[in-house]
Protein backbone atom coordinates (compact mmCIF):
# COMPACT_ATOMS: atom_id res chain seq x y z
CA UNK A 1 0.00 0.00 0.00
CA UNK A 2 1.27 3.40 -1.09
CA UNK A 3 2.01 6.12 1.11
CA UNK A 4 -0.18 10.37 0.00
CA UNK A 5 1.95 13.19 1.45
CA UNK A 6 -1.17 14.96 1.86
CA UNK A 7 -2.22 15.54 4.86
CA UNK A 8 -0.67 13.84 8.43
CA UNK A 9 -3.40 10.75 8.11
CA UNK A 10 -2.76 10.18 4.42
CA UNK A 11 1.26 9.74 5.17
CA UNK A 12 -0.17 6.10 5.70
CA UNK A 13 -1.96 4.80 2.89
CA UNK A 14 -2.54 5.49 -0.99
CA UNK A 15 -1.32 4.10 -3.96
CA UNK A 16 -0.92 1.40 -4.16
CA UNK A 17 -14.29 -14.61 -9.77
CA UNK A 18 -16.04 -15.24 -9.06
CA UNK A 19 -19.09 -17.12 -9.75
CA UNK A 20 -21.34 -18.51 -6.58
CA UNK A 21 -22.15 -21.85 -6.89
CA UNK A 22 -25.46 -21.24 -4.82
CA UNK A 23 -27.37 -17.47 -5.00
CA UNK A 24 -25.48 -14.98 -2.32
CA UNK A 25 -27.03 -12.00 -0.70
CA UNK A 26 -25.22 -9.95 -4.10
CA UNK A 27 -26.82 -12.20 -6.51
CA UNK A 28 -30.64 -13.00 -5.99
CA UNK A 29 -31.27 -16.09 -8.34
CA UNK A 30 -32.68 -14.29 -11.65
CA UNK A 31 -35.28 -16.37 -13.42
CA UNK A 32 -37.77 -18.48 -12.13
CA UNK A 33 -37.05 -22.48 -13.51
CA UNK A 34 -37.56 -23.23 -17.27
CA UNK A 35 -38.79 -26.10 -19.18
CA UNK A 36 -36.13 -28.23 -20.53
CA UNK A 37 -35.11 -26.92 -24.01
CA UNK A 38 -33.92 -28.70 -26.67
CA UNK A 39 -30.65 -28.25 -26.76
CA UNK A 40 -28.67 -27.55 -30.40
CA UNK A 41 -26.67 -31.07 -31.93
CA UNK A 42 -23.47 -29.46 -31.77
CA UNK A 43 -21.12 -28.73 -29.40
CA UNK A 44 -19.61 -25.04 -30.26
CA UNK A 45 -21.23 -21.90 -30.03
CA UNK A 46 -23.44 -20.78 -32.98
CA UNK A 47 -23.77 -16.92 -33.58
CA UNK A 48 -21.55 -16.44 -30.80
CA UNK A 49 -20.20 -13.09 -32.12
CA UNK A 50 -24.12 -11.76 -32.34
CA UNK A 51 -23.30 -11.16 -36.44
CA UNK A 52 -25.91 -13.15 -38.36
CA UNK A 53 -29.07 -10.86 -37.70
CA UNK A 54 -27.91 -7.26 -38.06
CA UNK A 55 -30.02 -4.64 -35.80
CA UNK A 56 -32.57 -5.58 -33.46
CA UNK A 57 -33.12 -9.52 -33.54
CA UNK A 58 -35.12 -10.13 -30.27
CA UNK A 59 -33.77 -13.77 -30.59
CA UNK A 60 -30.23 -13.91 -32.39
CA UNK A 61 -29.97 -16.92 -34.50
CA UNK A 62 -29.00 -20.01 -32.38
CA UNK A 63 -30.10 -18.39 -28.91
CA UNK A 64 -33.29 -18.31 -27.17
CA UNK A 65 -34.65 -15.23 -25.46
CA UNK A 66 -36.47 -15.67 -22.37
CA UNK A 67 -39.05 -13.17 -19.76
CA UNK A 68 -40.23 -13.88 -16.93
CA UNK A 69 -41.82 -10.40 -17.32
CA UNK A 70 -42.80 -11.13 -20.75
CA UNK A 71 -40.10 -8.07 -21.98
CA UNK A 72 -38.41 -10.20 -24.59
CA UNK A 73 -37.87 -7.20 -26.84
CA UNK A 74 -35.67 -6.25 -23.49
CA UNK A 75 -32.70 -9.00 -25.31
CA UNK A 76 -31.59 -7.34 -29.24
CA UNK A 77 -28.98 -7.57 -31.11
CA UNK A 78 -27.30 -4.04 -32.66
CA UNK A 79 -24.80 -2.58 -33.80
CA UNK A 80 -21.24 -1.39 -31.92
CA UNK A 81 -19.69 -4.69 -31.25
CA UNK A 82 -16.64 -5.33 -29.41
CA UNK A 83 -15.54 -6.97 -32.93
CA UNK A 84 -17.33 -7.39 -36.17
CA UNK A 85 -20.62 -5.15 -36.73
CA UNK A 86 -23.06 -6.20 -33.93
CA UNK A 87 -23.48 -7.02 -30.05
CA UNK A 88 -26.53 -8.67 -28.10
CA UNK A 89 -28.10 -5.89 -25.53
CA UNK A 90 -30.07 -6.08 -22.76
CA UNK A 91 -32.11 -3.24 -22.34
CA UNK A 92 -35.67 -1.70 -21.37
CA UNK A 93 -37.37 1.85 -20.41
CA UNK A 94 -39.44 -0.61 -18.01
CA UNK A 95 -38.13 -2.85 -15.29
CA UNK A 96 -37.43 -6.11 -16.98
CA UNK A 97 -36.13 -10.23 -16.44
CA UNK A 98 -34.73 -11.78 -19.48
CA UNK A 99 -32.49 -14.27 -20.11
CA UNK A 100 -30.74 -14.79 -23.73
CA UNK A 101 -29.54 -18.68 -23.84
CA UNK A 102 -27.88 -21.80 -26.36
CA UNK A 103 -27.85 -25.05 -25.18
CA UNK A 104 -25.16 -27.56 -26.59
CA UNK A 105 -25.20 -31.37 -27.04
CA UNK A 106 -22.74 -34.29 -27.31
CA UNK A 107 -20.28 -33.04 -25.33
CA UNK A 108 -17.32 -34.93 -23.69
CA UNK A 109 -17.71 -35.28 -19.63
CA UNK A 110 -15.17 -32.60 -18.30
CA UNK A 111 -14.53 -29.07 -17.77
CA UNK A 112 -15.33 -25.86 -19.71
CA UNK A 113 -14.61 -23.01 -19.84
CA UNK A 114 -17.49 -19.85 -21.08
CA UNK A 115 -15.38 -16.63 -22.07
CA UNK A 116 -17.45 -13.65 -22.92
CA UNK A 117 -16.63 -9.72 -23.55
CA UNK A 118 -18.84 -7.48 -21.59
CA UNK A 119 -19.69 -4.12 -20.03
CA UNK A 120 -22.46 -2.79 -18.17
CA UNK A 121 -23.81 0.59 -17.05
CA UNK A 122 -24.74 -1.48 -13.56
CA UNK A 123 -27.48 -1.12 -11.16
CA UNK A 124 -29.32 -4.13 -12.41
CA UNK A 125 -30.46 -6.29 -9.55
CA UNK A 126 -28.93 -9.06 -10.92
CA UNK A 127 -26.48 -9.27 -13.97
CA UNK A 128 -24.08 -12.19 -14.79
CA UNK A 129 -23.34 -15.10 -17.30
CA UNK A 130 -24.03 -18.66 -16.33
CA UNK A 131 -23.50 -22.24 -17.04
CA UNK A 132 -26.35 -23.89 -16.40
CA UNK A 133 -27.95 -27.90 -16.91
CA UNK A 134 -24.45 -29.19 -17.40
CA UNK A 135 -25.20 -31.54 -14.65
CA UNK A 136 -23.41 -30.17 -12.11
CA UNK A 137 -24.33 -27.25 -10.10
CA UNK A 138 -24.57 -23.89 -12.12
CA UNK A 139 -21.93 -21.57 -12.09
CA UNK A 140 -22.14 -17.70 -12.62
CA UNK A 141 -19.85 -14.92 -12.89
CA UNK A 142 -21.45 -11.38 -11.99
CA UNK A 143 -20.95 -8.45 -14.59
CA UNK A 144 -19.41 -5.40 -13.29
CA UNK A 145 -20.21 -1.96 -13.89
CA UNK A 146 -18.00 -0.60 -16.72
CA UNK A 147 -19.06 3.07 -16.89
CA UNK A 148 -16.46 4.30 -19.29
CA UNK A 149 -17.39 2.27 -21.87
CA UNK A 150 -14.54 -0.37 -21.83
CA UNK A 151 -15.35 -3.79 -22.45
CA UNK A 152 -14.08 -6.72 -20.37
CA UNK A 153 -13.79 -10.38 -20.39
CA UNK A 154 -14.96 -12.63 -18.27
CA UNK A 155 -15.08 -16.63 -17.43
CA UNK A 156 -16.87 -19.02 -15.82
CA UNK A 157 -16.26 -22.78 -15.62
CA UNK A 158 -18.45 -25.61 -15.15
CA UNK A 159 -18.04 -29.36 -14.94
CA UNK A 160 -20.08 -31.00 -17.29
CA UNK A 161 -20.98 -34.72 -16.91
CA UNK A 162 -22.17 -37.95 -18.60
CA UNK A 163 -25.45 -36.00 -20.08
CA UNK A 164 -23.19 -34.05 -22.40
CA UNK A 165 -25.61 -31.35 -22.21
CA UNK A 166 -24.52 -27.43 -20.98
CA UNK A 167 -26.45 -24.05 -21.02
CA UNK A 168 -24.81 -21.09 -21.78
CA UNK A 169 -27.08 -17.91 -20.44
CA UNK A 170 -26.67 -13.95 -20.62
CA UNK A 171 -28.58 -12.70 -17.42
CA UNK A 172 -30.75 -9.66 -16.38
CA UNK A 173 -32.90 -8.50 -13.56
CA UNK A 174 -33.11 -4.81 -14.40
CA UNK A 175 -34.36 -1.83 -13.19
CA UNK A 176 -36.32 0.81 -16.08
CA UNK A 177 -32.87 2.29 -18.26
CA UNK A 178 -30.55 -0.40 -16.97
CA UNK A 179 -28.29 -2.05 -20.22
CA UNK A 180 -25.33 -4.73 -20.46
CA UNK A 181 -23.74 -5.73 -23.98
CA UNK A 182 -22.44 -9.01 -24.59
CA UNK A 183 -20.23 -10.15 -27.17
CA UNK A 184 -17.74 -12.37 -28.45
CA UNK A 185 -18.53 -15.76 -26.72
CA UNK A 186 -16.41 -18.97 -26.19
CA UNK A 187 -17.10 -22.36 -25.05
CA UNK A 188 -13.96 -24.54 -24.76
CA UNK A 189 -12.43 -27.71 -23.10
CA UNK A 190 -10.60 -26.04 -19.56
CA UNK A 191 -11.26 -24.90 -16.47
CA UNK A 192 -10.26 -21.59 -14.00
CA UNK A 193 -9.72 -20.77 -11.05
CA UNK A 194 -7.65 -18.67 -8.49
CA UNK A 195 -4.71 -20.31 -6.64
CA UNK A 196 -4.62 -17.23 -3.95
CA UNK A 197 -7.39 -16.05 -2.06
CA UNK A 198 -5.16 -14.39 0.57
CA UNK A 199 -5.36 -11.47 3.01
CA UNK A 200 -2.82 -9.46 4.58
CA UNK A 201 -2.78 -9.64 8.20
CA UNK A 202 0.49 -7.71 9.25
CA UNK A 203 -1.50 -5.54 11.61
CA UNK A 204 -3.25 -8.59 13.76
CA UNK A 205 -0.76 -9.21 16.52
CA UNK A 206 -0.65 -5.69 17.35
CA UNK A 207 -4.49 -4.94 17.28
CA UNK A 208 -4.99 -8.33 19.48
CA UNK A 209 -2.25 -7.21 22.00
CA UNK A 210 -4.15 -3.86 22.62
CA UNK A 211 -7.75 -5.94 22.89
CA UNK A 212 -9.12 -6.07 19.34
CA UNK A 213 -11.70 -8.89 19.16
CA UNK A 214 -13.20 -10.46 16.00
CA UNK A 215 -16.24 -12.10 15.25
CA UNK A 216 -18.06 -14.36 12.74
CA UNK A 217 -20.99 -13.09 10.98
CA UNK A 218 -23.23 -14.66 13.61
CA UNK A 219 -21.51 -12.31 16.33
CA UNK A 220 -19.51 -15.47 18.09
CA UNK A 221 -15.80 -14.48 19.14
CA UNK A 222 -13.11 -16.16 18.04
CA UNK A 223 -9.34 -16.05 16.05
CA UNK A 224 -9.97 -13.60 13.43
CA UNK A 225 -7.28 -16.28 11.15
CA UNK A 226 -9.58 -18.87 11.72
CA UNK A 227 -12.52 -17.18 10.84
CA UNK A 228 -10.63 -15.47 7.98
CA UNK A 229 -9.61 -19.03 6.67
CA UNK A 230 -13.50 -20.51 6.94
CA UNK A 231 -14.73 -17.86 5.19
CA UNK A 232 -12.42 -19.15 2.27
CA UNK A 233 -8.92 -17.38 2.42
CA UNK A 234 -5.57 -20.00 2.18
CA UNK A 235 -2.83 -17.16 1.52
CA UNK A 236 -1.26 -15.23 4.61
CA UNK A 237 0.59 -12.02 4.14
CA UNK A 238 2.84 -10.44 6.10
CA UNK A 239 5.07 -7.52 6.01
CA UNK A 240 8.42 -7.22 7.35
CA UNK A 241 9.95 -4.29 8.64
CA UNK A 242 14.02 -4.34 9.86
CA UNK A 243 13.52 -2.34 13.51
CA UNK A 244 10.08 -0.66 13.46
CA UNK A 245 9.25 1.84 16.64
CA UNK A 246 7.08 -0.22 17.92
CA UNK A 247 8.46 -3.65 17.54
CA UNK A 248 6.01 -4.95 15.63
CA UNK A 249 5.96 -6.33 12.18
CA UNK A 250 9.60 -7.23 13.06
CA UNK A 251 11.19 -10.66 12.64
CA UNK A 252 10.52 -12.07 15.97
CA UNK A 253 6.64 -10.87 15.05
CA UNK A 254 6.33 -12.48 11.75
CA UNK A 255 7.92 -15.50 12.84
CA UNK A 256 4.82 -15.83 15.24
CA UNK A 257 2.04 -15.19 12.77
CA UNK A 258 3.75 -16.86 10.57
CA UNK A 259 3.14 -20.11 12.70
CA UNK A 260 -0.75 -19.45 13.17
CA UNK A 261 -1.04 -18.98 9.46
CA UNK A 262 0.75 -22.41 8.77
CA UNK A 263 -1.36 -23.92 11.08
CA UNK A 264 -4.59 -22.73 9.71
CA UNK A 265 -3.42 -24.78 6.53
CA UNK A 266 -2.58 -21.39 4.85
CA UNK A 267 0.12 -20.70 2.79
CA UNK A 268 2.36 -17.64 3.55
CA UNK A 269 3.52 -14.92 1.71
CA UNK A 270 6.62 -12.77 3.43
CA UNK A 271 6.64 -8.93 1.62
CA UNK A 272 10.24 -7.20 2.58
CA UNK A 273 10.36 -3.79 2.92
CA UNK A 274 13.48 -3.43 3.56
CA UNK A 275 12.95 -0.43 5.63
CA UNK A 276 11.74 0.42 9.38
CA UNK A 277 8.68 1.94 8.25
CA UNK A 278 5.60 1.92 5.33
CA UNK A 279 8.17 1.74 1.97
CA UNK A 280 5.48 2.73 -1.03
CA UNK A 281 6.33 4.91 -4.35
CA UNK A 282 6.70 7.99 -2.38
CA UNK A 283 8.78 6.43 0.05
CA UNK A 284 11.69 3.75 0.08
CA UNK A 285 13.77 4.95 3.83
CA UNK A 286 16.34 2.78 4.53
CA UNK A 287 16.42 1.18 7.63
CA UNK A 288 18.27 3.34 10.32
CA UNK A 289 20.83 0.81 11.06
CA UNK A 290 21.80 0.87 7.48
CA UNK A 291 21.43 4.63 6.81
CA UNK A 292 25.60 4.81 6.44
CA UNK A 293 25.99 1.82 4.27
CA UNK A 294 27.30 2.20 1.09
CA UNK A 295 25.93 0.18 -1.68
CA UNK A 296 28.06 -2.85 -1.95
CA UNK A 297 27.20 -2.97 1.80
CA UNK A 298 23.54 -2.32 1.17
CA UNK A 299 23.54 -5.78 -1.40
CA UNK A 300 24.66 -7.55 1.15
CA UNK A 301 22.77 -6.61 3.98
CA UNK A 302 19.51 -6.85 1.81
CA UNK A 303 20.86 -10.58 1.43
CA UNK A 304 21.68 -11.10 4.74
CA UNK A 305 18.51 -9.96 6.14
CA UNK A 306 16.45 -11.78 3.77
CA UNK A 307 17.94 -14.82 4.43
CA UNK A 308 17.63 -14.20 8.21
CA UNK A 309 14.35 -13.97 8.19
CA UNK A 310 13.56 -16.67 5.67
CA UNK A 311 15.78 -19.18 7.10
CA UNK A 312 14.15 -18.64 10.09
CA UNK A 313 10.78 -19.32 9.17
CA UNK A 314 12.03 -22.50 7.04
CA UNK A 315 13.59 -23.93 10.64
CA UNK A 316 10.48 -23.77 12.21
CA UNK A 317 8.75 -25.64 9.86
CA UNK A 318 7.21 -22.72 8.45
CA UNK A 319 8.91 -21.73 5.15
CA UNK A 320 7.36 -18.94 3.11
CA UNK A 321 5.90 -20.09 -0.27
CA UNK A 322 6.13 -16.54 -1.98
CA UNK A 323 8.20 -13.67 -0.93
CA UNK A 324 8.45 -10.28 -2.17
CA UNK A 325 11.63 -8.59 -2.74
CA UNK A 326 10.02 -5.16 -1.72
CA UNK A 327 7.43 -3.07 -1.49
CA UNK A 328 5.66 -1.07 -4.18
CA UNK A 329 8.73 -0.16 -5.49
CA UNK A 330 7.76 2.04 -8.56
CA UNK A 331 10.56 4.26 -8.09
CA UNK A 332 12.99 1.37 -6.33
CA UNK A 333 14.31 0.75 -2.92
CA UNK A 334 16.63 1.82 -0.54
CA UNK A 335 16.52 5.25 -1.65
CA UNK A 336 19.05 6.75 -3.24
CA UNK A 337 21.23 3.91 -3.84
CA UNK A 338 18.41 1.53 -5.37
CA UNK A 339 16.06 4.36 -7.01
CA UNK A 340 15.13 4.16 -10.32
CA UNK A 341 17.35 6.36 -11.35
CA UNK A 342 20.23 4.13 -11.24
CA UNK A 343 18.87 0.74 -12.67
CA UNK A 344 21.96 -1.63 -12.67
CA UNK A 345 22.38 -0.82 -8.77
CA UNK A 346 18.40 -1.13 -8.39
CA UNK A 347 18.66 -4.26 -9.89
CA UNK A 348 21.75 -5.50 -8.02
CA UNK A 349 19.50 -5.01 -4.74
CA UNK A 350 16.63 -7.15 -6.23
CA UNK A 351 19.31 -10.40 -7.61
CA UNK A 352 20.35 -9.77 -3.97
CA UNK A 353 17.08 -10.14 -2.31
CA UNK A 354 16.15 -13.47 -4.77
CA UNK A 355 18.88 -15.50 -4.37
CA UNK A 356 18.71 -15.33 -0.59
CA UNK A 357 15.09 -16.61 -1.10
CA UNK A 358 15.68 -19.10 -3.70
CA UNK A 359 19.44 -20.26 -1.18
CA UNK A 360 16.48 -20.74 1.72
CA UNK A 361 13.72 -22.53 -0.73
CA UNK A 362 13.99 -23.17 -4.09
CA UNK A 363 10.22 -24.03 -4.36
CA UNK A 364 9.58 -20.14 -2.58
CA UNK A 365 8.10 -17.90 -5.39
CA UNK A 366 9.77 -14.64 -5.72
CA UNK A 367 7.80 -11.57 -6.72
CA UNK A 368 8.08 -8.20 -7.66
CA UNK A 369 5.73 -5.50 -7.03
CA UNK A 370 4.13 -2.17 -7.92
CA UNK A 371 1.51 -0.17 -7.17
CA UNK A 372 -0.71 1.51 -9.81
CA UNK A 373 -1.69 -1.96 -11.31
CA UNK A 374 -3.55 -0.36 -14.15
CA UNK A 375 -0.96 1.52 -15.69
CA UNK A 376 0.65 -0.23 -18.48
CA UNK A 377 2.93 2.12 -19.37
CA UNK A 378 4.69 1.86 -15.89
CA UNK A 379 4.84 -1.58 -16.36
CA UNK A 380 6.41 -1.95 -19.39
CA UNK A 381 8.91 0.77 -18.71
CA UNK A 382 9.85 -1.27 -15.09
CA UNK A 383 9.65 -4.69 -16.19
CA UNK A 384 11.84 -4.08 -19.70
CA UNK A 385 14.41 -2.75 -17.30
CA UNK A 386 14.00 -5.11 -14.80
CA UNK A 387 14.49 -8.00 -17.51
CA UNK A 388 17.61 -5.46 -19.50
CA UNK A 389 19.21 -5.87 -16.23
CA UNK A 390 18.91 -9.77 -15.90
CA UNK A 391 16.31 -9.86 -12.50
CA UNK A 392 15.07 -13.50 -12.49
CA UNK A 393 11.29 -13.53 -10.66
CA UNK A 394 8.43 -16.10 -10.65
CA UNK A 395 5.14 -13.81 -10.28
CA UNK A 396 4.67 -10.19 -11.02
CA UNK A 397 2.97 -8.35 -7.98
CA UNK A 398 0.32 -5.65 -8.44
CA UNK A 399 -1.40 -2.89 -5.88
CA UNK A 400 -4.86 -2.26 -7.49
CA UNK A 401 -7.38 0.16 -5.64
CA UNK A 402 -10.22 1.65 -7.63
CA UNK A 403 -10.24 4.98 -5.85
CA UNK A 404 -6.64 5.27 -7.34
CA UNK A 405 -5.45 3.32 -9.83
CA UNK A 406 -8.14 3.49 -12.74
CA UNK A 407 -10.81 1.20 -14.16
CA UNK A 408 -10.99 -2.49 -13.78
CA UNK A 409 -10.63 -2.50 -17.32
CA UNK A 410 -7.22 -0.86 -17.37
CA UNK A 411 -6.17 -3.89 -15.10
CA UNK A 412 -7.61 -6.56 -17.23
CA UNK A 413 -5.73 -5.05 -19.87
CA UNK A 414 -2.41 -4.62 -18.25
CA UNK A 415 -2.53 -7.72 -16.38
CA UNK A 416 -3.67 -9.55 -19.47
CA UNK A 417 -0.37 -7.36 -21.40
CA UNK A 418 2.48 -8.24 -19.13
CA UNK A 419 1.91 -11.60 -18.18
CA UNK A 420 1.95 -12.06 -21.79
CA UNK A 421 5.32 -10.24 -22.41
CA UNK A 422 6.90 -11.66 -19.39
CA UNK A 423 5.81 -14.80 -19.55
CA UNK A 424 4.81 -14.72 -15.39
CA UNK A 425 2.17 -15.38 -13.36
CA UNK A 426 0.35 -12.15 -12.14
CA UNK A 427 -0.95 -11.52 -8.39
CA UNK A 428 -2.82 -8.48 -7.33
CA UNK A 429 -0.89 -8.84 -3.97
CA UNK A 430 -3.56 -5.16 -2.39
CA UNK A 431 -6.90 -4.49 -2.49
CA UNK A 432 -9.96 -3.30 -0.99
CA UNK A 433 -12.92 -1.53 -0.37
CA UNK A 434 -15.16 0.61 2.18
CA UNK A 435 -18.15 -0.51 3.54
CA UNK A 436 -18.71 2.71 4.88
CA UNK A 437 -17.47 6.27 5.22
CA UNK A 438 -17.75 7.43 8.75
CA UNK A 439 -15.03 6.65 10.97
CA UNK A 440 -15.37 4.76 14.11
CA UNK A 441 -12.47 6.30 15.83
CA UNK A 442 -11.44 9.90 15.96
CA UNK A 443 -9.18 9.56 13.00
CA UNK A 444 -10.07 10.86 9.65
CA UNK A 445 -10.34 7.81 7.29
CA UNK A 446 -8.25 7.77 3.65
CA UNK A 447 -11.25 6.89 2.22
CA UNK A 448 -14.48 9.06 3.47
CA UNK A 449 -16.38 11.23 0.79
CA UNK A 450 -18.75 9.85 -2.18
CA UNK A 451 -16.43 11.69 -4.84
CA UNK A 452 -13.77 9.19 -4.00
CA UNK A 453 -15.59 5.78 -4.13
CA UNK A 454 -15.65 3.71 -7.87
CA UNK A 455 -18.49 4.43 -9.78
CA UNK A 456 -21.15 1.96 -9.36
CA UNK A 457 -19.70 0.92 -6.01
CA UNK A 458 -21.59 2.11 -3.02
CA UNK A 459 -19.70 2.57 0.41
CA UNK A 460 -21.52 0.05 1.94
CA UNK A 461 -21.15 -4.04 2.57
CA UNK A 462 -22.79 -4.58 -0.71
CA UNK A 463 -20.22 -2.39 -2.47
CA UNK A 464 -17.12 -3.55 -0.89
CA UNK A 465 -18.35 -7.37 -1.26
CA UNK A 466 -19.06 -6.42 -5.61
CA UNK A 467 -15.53 -5.02 -5.64
CA UNK A 468 -13.50 -7.89 -4.26
CA UNK A 469 -15.75 -10.03 -6.68
CA UNK A 470 -15.16 -8.35 -9.19
CA UNK A 471 -11.63 -7.77 -9.30
CA UNK A 472 -11.11 -11.42 -8.85
CA UNK A 473 -13.52 -12.22 -11.69
CA UNK A 474 -10.77 -9.84 -13.27
CA UNK A 475 -8.05 -11.37 -12.34
CA UNK A 476 -9.53 -15.03 -12.95
CA UNK A 477 -9.92 -14.00 -16.86
CA UNK A 478 -6.15 -12.92 -17.43
CA UNK A 479 -5.74 -14.98 -20.51
CA UNK A 480 -3.58 -18.77 -20.32
CA UNK A 481 -4.82 -18.82 -16.93
CA UNK A 482 -1.57 -16.45 -15.75
CA UNK A 483 -3.88 -14.87 -13.17
CA UNK A 484 -3.06 -16.10 -10.45
CA UNK A 485 -5.08 -14.83 -7.51
CA UNK A 486 -6.44 -11.67 -4.96
CA UNK A 487 -4.74 -10.88 -1.37
CA UNK A 488 -7.18 -8.42 0.56
CA UNK A 489 -5.06 -5.57 2.22
CA UNK A 490 -5.48 -5.48 6.19
CA UNK A 491 -8.84 -7.13 6.66
CA UNK A 492 -8.23 -7.05 10.72
CA UNK A 493 -7.08 -3.61 10.68
CA UNK A 494 -10.10 -2.54 12.96
CA UNK A 495 -10.04 0.50 14.94
CA UNK A 496 -8.49 -0.18 18.15
CA UNK A 497 -6.91 1.94 20.08
CA UNK A 498 -3.11 2.25 19.81
CA UNK A 499 -2.63 0.16 16.59
CA UNK A 500 -2.38 3.32 14.60
CA UNK A 501 -0.93 4.09 11.20
CA UNK A 502 2.23 5.22 12.71
CA UNK A 503 4.48 2.77 14.78
CA UNK A 504 6.26 5.72 16.56
CA UNK A 505 2.98 7.10 17.53
CA UNK A 506 0.67 5.23 19.90
CA UNK A 507 -1.35 8.08 19.57
CA UNK A 508 -1.87 7.69 16.01
CA UNK A 509 -5.43 6.38 14.44
CA UNK A 510 -6.15 4.09 12.08
CA UNK A 511 -7.47 5.48 8.87
CA UNK A 512 -8.00 2.04 7.69
CA UNK A 513 -11.07 0.53 9.80
CA UNK A 514 -13.67 1.36 6.94
CA UNK A 515 -11.98 -0.99 4.88
CA UNK A 516 -11.68 -3.98 6.68
CA UNK A 517 -13.39 -7.11 6.40
CA UNK A 518 -14.91 -6.78 10.18
CA UNK A 519 -17.55 -4.35 10.65
CA UNK A 520 -17.45 -1.69 13.39
CA UNK A 521 -19.12 -4.69 15.70
CA UNK A 522 -16.22 -6.97 14.99
CA UNK A 523 -18.45 -9.09 12.90
CA UNK A 524 -16.71 -10.60 9.25
CA UNK A 525 -18.65 -8.66 7.09
CA UNK A 526 -19.93 -10.72 3.37
CA UNK A 527 -17.15 -9.49 1.38
CA UNK A 528 -15.13 -12.50 2.69
CA UNK A 529 -17.35 -15.29 1.59
CA UNK A 530 -15.82 -14.29 -1.83
CA UNK A 531 -12.83 -16.00 -1.09
CA UNK A 532 -14.63 -19.15 -0.61
CA UNK A 533 -15.67 -19.25 -4.34
CA UNK A 534 -13.55 -20.42 -7.35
Amino acid sequence: MHIVRSTPLRNLLRGTRLRAAAVTALGALLLTPLPAQPAHAATTLANSGFEADGTGTATPAGWTTYSATGRTAASFTESGGRSGGYRLTHWSSSAYKVETYQSLSGLSAGSYTLSAWVRSGGGQNSAYIALRDCGSAEQRTDLPPTSDGAWIRLVTSVEVTGGGRCTMSVNSDAKAGNWLNIDDLTFTAGSTGLAVKGVDVSSLKKGEDLGGVYRTSGGAAGDALTILKSAGANYGRLKVWVNPADGYNDKARVLATAKRIKAQGMKLLVDFHYSDIWADPGAQTKPAAWSGHSYAQLTTDVYQHTHDVLNALKAQGTTADMVQIGNETNTGMLWPEGSTDNWPQLAGLLKSGASAAKAVSSSTQVALHLAHGGDNSLYRWWFDNASAQGVSYDVIAVSFYGYWHGALPSLQANLDDISARYGKKVLVVETAYPFRLDSEDAHENIIDTTAELVTGYPASAAGQAAWLRDVMNVVEAVADGRGLGVVYWEPAWTAVTGNGWDPADPGSGNGWENQALFDYDSKLLPAANWLSHR
